[in-house]
């Protein structure tokens, strides 16, 4: 019998792959997929709206990995959608790709969907890809919101190095409403502290709401704050958009919530946990 010559072995390193998408018709669930590590519960709830919680069972995201959630509301009907706890992007090898993140959201004719995640925090070395997309009918009412956490203050994480992109499209009736792509790498960090960029926080937030008339409510959500954040309302044609940031992911969160509270004139779902 003739040994083996001894070689080098490179370990293949298992990655993560996950999808589900669920279709809510204004009459109840019309379809649900889902497989790999990607999961979506819908818990019962006391509202008339249903919700649906995405669970990524991988316990957070790392080089290579891929998740897809698609969410889809049929015309008439209302969704909110939102994760069971904040996403996790860890730490990546050098050289190593990126994880990936896709979420398509699609809202009928007079539908309503929310789209309200939990937070994602990102760790040292962390490498992630994200791309959320809407496509909304003429008619139809989108409210969204997306939380980045820059390592854990509790934890003493200073974050030095990594790379985000993150792409948020959305169109209503086929026409471009919003586009804002992100872009945070070491080189931005380096200057955290310069008012345009970070200005120091560690915790920055977005809210979209986009229905017909929604530049009213600016008025009324620029009241209301949050110690430890700072934020700030537009509204224009139909549209109403809040930024806010913050030296830690709570105080963020806190804002976050009564802002979505005030906007929705009803509870965040349970797992929010606020």
């Amino acid at each position: 019998m003739l040994d083996a010559p001894d070689m080098p072995v490179t370990p293949t390193m298992q990655r993560v792959r996950g999808r589900a998408h669920v279709v809510m018709g204004a009459k109840g669930l019309r379809d649900l997929h889902q497989s790999g590590s990607a999961k979506a519960m819908l818990p019962k709830v006391h509202s008339k709206v249903p919700e649906v919680v995405f669970l990524n069972t991988s316990g957070g995201l790392t080089a290579g990995d891929r998740l897809d959630y698609r969410l889809e509301v049929e015309d008439g009907g209302a969704l909110l959608g939102t994760t069971q706890t904040a996403e996790r992007a860890y730490a990546s090898v050098k050289g190593g790709a990126d994880a990936e993140v896709a979420v398509d959201l699609v809202a009928g004719r007079g539908a309503r969907l929310d789209w309200l995640p939990q937070e994602t925090i990102l760790f040292e070395t962390s490498r992630l890809s994200r791309r959320t997309s809407a496509e909304i009918a003429g008619d139809a009412r989108f409210l969204f919101t997306e939380s980045l956490v820059l390592g854990r203050a509790a934890m003493g994480e200073v974050i030095e190095t990594l790379h985000l992109t993150d792409r948020r499209e959305i169109r209503r009736a086929g026409r471009l409403e919003f586009l804002e792509p992100l872009e945070i790498d070491a080189g931005l960090l380096a200057e955290r502290e310069h008012p345009v960029t970070l200005n120091g926080a560690r915790a920055i937030a977005t809210i979209g709401l986009f229905e017909q008339g929604a530049e009213a409510l600016a008025e009324v959500l620029k009241p209301i704050t949050q110690d430890g954040v700072t934020a700030g309302v537009s509204g224009w044609n139909g549209k109403l958009l809040i930024r806010a940031m913050a030296g830690d992911g709570y105080p963020l969160r806190r804002y976050v919530a009564r802002i979505l509270k005030q906007i929705r004139q009803a509870d965040l779902p349970r797992v929010w946990q606020v």
